[in-house]
């Protein structure tokens, strides 16, 4: 009996272990189209940014600080910011959802909140979007100093 099931055992791994062959299109990783597969032009958003790092310089330990990340859709659809993944609580995004038009332009403004920080910091964001690729990364960075030192 156990003989029999061992051997049972040893087929269903050979079999489940045979190789098939893909059907998946891989040309949409590197190609996105629409929805449908069937791919209409170009037909996909491009971000591009004026800058993708900012450096505030010397701030005050518990100072608020901001800066407005300006990009353009530089490709021929609709883009869609869909989130911006923070590393940091210190941290907080603002931005619109709402579709950017082929040439339109849009902005991210980051808040960095200094309090409980000192020396460098260096904070990255990670925007994602209906773009290829789909991550671009804004970096804001500060040297946190105590009043004392400053």
């Amino acid at each position: 009996m156990k003989r029999i099931i061992l051997s049972l055992l040893i087929i269903v791994g050979l079999v489940s272990c045979e190789t098939k062959e893909s059907k998946l299109d891989t040309s949409l990783v590197n190609n996105p189209s629409s929805a449908d597969g069937v791919r209409k032009g170009n037909n996909v958003p491009a971000i591009k940014f004026e800058k993708t790092e900012h450096d505030f310089g010397k701030i005050l330990q518990g100072e608020q600080v901001s800066y407005t990340f300006k990009f353009k859709n530089v490709g021929d659809a609709p883009l869609i910011i869909t989130n911006i993944e923070k590393t940091c609580g210190c941290t907080s995004p603002d931005y619109s959802n709402e579709p950017i038009k082929p040439g339109g332009e849009g902005k991210i403004t980051i808040t960095y909140d200094s309090k409980g920080h000192k020396g460098f910091q260096n904070k990255r964001l990670v925007v994602k979007a209906n773009t290829n690729p789909s991550e671009t990364i804004l970096r804001i960075k500060a040297q946190v100093e105590n009043i004392n030192t400053f």
